[in-house]
C-alpha cells in the first residue's frame, strides 16, 4: 500500500489517500483529515474500504566519510517548511557555498509511544519513504549545532509516497542510489546503516514521545559530498534522483534562490 497526501486540484485542501498506479483514493470518507490520523487508525478498516473504493486520477504531490563510528546516533530536526514534494525545486540559498545532498531511507511512525523496547519496533512503524537530507555544509560545520545547516527552506525533499511496512520484507536490505544529472554518486544498501530501526526507535522514544506521522530519516549509508574529492556540491540546473528498492523514486530539480 502506498500512502500519499495530495490535492484534487491546485488550491484544494490536502487529503490523505492511497495510490494505485496513477489513481488515488481519498481516505477522507473514513474521517481522516491528515496522514497522522491514517497512521494511527485500524488498518482493517482501510482495507475494507479499499475493497470497493471510489477512485479518480491525480498527479501525486506529496561509511564513506571516514569518520569514527559514533556510540549513539546524532539527532537533529528539520522544520516542516523544509519539506517539498517530488518534482518541487530544491532552492539553493544565496548565502551558502556548500549545498550538499544525502540519499536517506526513512521510516514513519504509526502507533506512537514512549520507552519502546527495541524488539517492539514493528508494532510502531507504519511504513517507509525516501528523504533527501539536503544540507548547507558551511552553515552546518560553523558550530557544533547542525540545525541551521539542515533547515533551509526546501531542504527536505520527501516521497513519492509512504510504502506500508507489510510490503517490505526486510527494511535493512534495500538498495539505495542517488544520481545527479544521470551520474551515479551514491550507491549502497540499508544494511550498511550504523543504527538500524530498532536502535533508533528505542533511543528516540527514551527521550521523546513518538507520535503517529513522525518521520525518522535514518542517515545515509552511502558517501556524501563533503567526503568526496573533489567535492561535488549541488548547482542550479541539476536534477537529483534517489531510488530505494521497493519505495519508488524521488526526483527534484535544483534552482538558485533569486538574488
Amino acid at each position: 500500500m502506498k500512502l500519499i497526501t495530495f490535492r484534487r486540484k491546485p488550491g484544494a485542501d490536502p487529503e490523505p489517500g492511497v495510490l494505485f498506479d496513477d489513481a488515488a483514493v481519498s481516505l477522507t470518507p473514513l474521517g481522516h483529515s491528515d496522514m497522522p490520523s491514517v497512521l494511527a487508525s485500524d488498518r482493517s478498516t482501510i482495507d475494507n474500504f479499499l475493497a470497493n473504493p471510489p477512485a479518480y486520477a491525480v498527479t501525486p504531490r506529496a561509511a564513506e566519510s571516514h569518520s569514527e563510528i559514533p556510540d549513539v546516533p546524532t539527532i537533529f530536526s528539520k522544520f516542516s517548511h523544509c519539506v517539498i514534494a517530488p518534482g518541487d525545486a530544491i532552492v539553493l540559498p544565496k548565502n551558502s557555498a556548500k549545498p550538499d545532498y544525502e540519499a536517506e531511507f526513512a521510516f514513519v511512525i504509526g502507533p506512537g509511544g514512549r520507552h519502546i523496547a527495541a524488539q517492539d519496533w514493528p508494532k510502531h512503524v507504519a511504513g517507509y519513504t525516501i528523504v533527501n537530507d539536503v544540507s548547507a555544509r558551511d552553515f552546518q560545520k560553523a558550530t557544533s549545532q547542525w540545525l541551521m545547516g539542515k533547515t533551509f527552506d526546501t531542504f527536505g525533499p520527501m516521497g513519492p509516497w509512504i510504502t506500508t511496512a507489510d510490503e517490505i520484507a526486510d527494511p535493512h536490505a534495500l538498495d539505495i542510489q542517488l544520481r545527479i544529472n544521470g551520474e551515479l554518486l551514491q550507491n549502497s544498501n540499508t544494511r550498511e546503516l550504523i543504527f538500524k530501526i530498532p536502535d533508533l526507535v528505542a533511543y528516540l522514544s527514551s527521550v521523546i514521545t513518538l507520535e503517529p506521522g513522525d518521520i525518522v530519516s535514518t542517515g545515509t549509508p552511502a558517501g556524501v559530498g563533503f567526503a568526496r574529492r573533489p567535492q561535488r556540491w549541488l548547482r542550479p540546473g541539476d536534477e537529483v534522483v534517489i531510488n530505494i528498492a521497493g519505495l519508488g523514486e524521488l526526483r527534484n530539480p535544483v534552482v538558485a534562490e533569486p538574488q
